[in-house]
């Protein structure tokens, strides 16, 4: 696992729970096994590790559900956003990688549990797309828009604003 020093930002969807890391290990991942799909309420989970020692929690704290023995898994009590996947032997912990504010950066470089993933999963660049959400979905934008309670994706001094 290569360390690289950098600078990340994240949090959940209420903005309740933000956190920042000074680095990040070159292990995005997305793990298919039945924990990580429970877990994230999805087919599976998008992962990347965070060294202890560069991990921050600027603001709150997440609640801790210990999914087995050795595994705890942080989410927010206000929004139930998940976290992160902590292996509590292990000198990092993973931060979901959608809880980032670019998530874009840690494209995943590997998967694991494949013995969970979706029998049907490499069909899905095959699906049909419907187009953005302002095409299809013209009517309730604006209403959306005018009531988004999202945390946006970037720090901010205090929230809600």
């Amino acid at each position: 696992m290569d360390r690289i020093e950098t600078h990340a930002s994240g949090g959940c969807q209420c903005g309740a729970v933000r956190y920042h890391a000074s680095a990040m290990l070159d292990t995005s991942h997305i793990c298919h096994c039945r924990m990580c799909q429970k877990a994230a309420g999805n087919y599976f989970a998008a992962l990347v590790g965070i060294p202890r020692d560069a991990l921050t929690w600027t603001r709150g704290t997440p609640a801790v559900f210990k999914s087995s023995d050795p595994v705890a898994r942080g989410f927010c009590r206000d929004c139930g956003t998940p976290l992160y996947y902590d292996y509590l032997e292990s000198r990092h912990l993973s931060v979901t990688t959608g809880s980032l504010d670019d998530p874009a950066r840690f494209p995943p470089k590997m998967q694991f549990g494949v013995e969970g993933r979706m029998p049907w999963f490499d069909t899905l660049p095959g699906l049909p797309q419907e187009g953005t959400t302002e095409e299809t979905m013209r009517a309730q934008v604006g209403a959306i828009a005018a009531t988004n309670h999202q945390h946006p994706d970037h720090d901010t001094e205090n929230w809600p604003e």
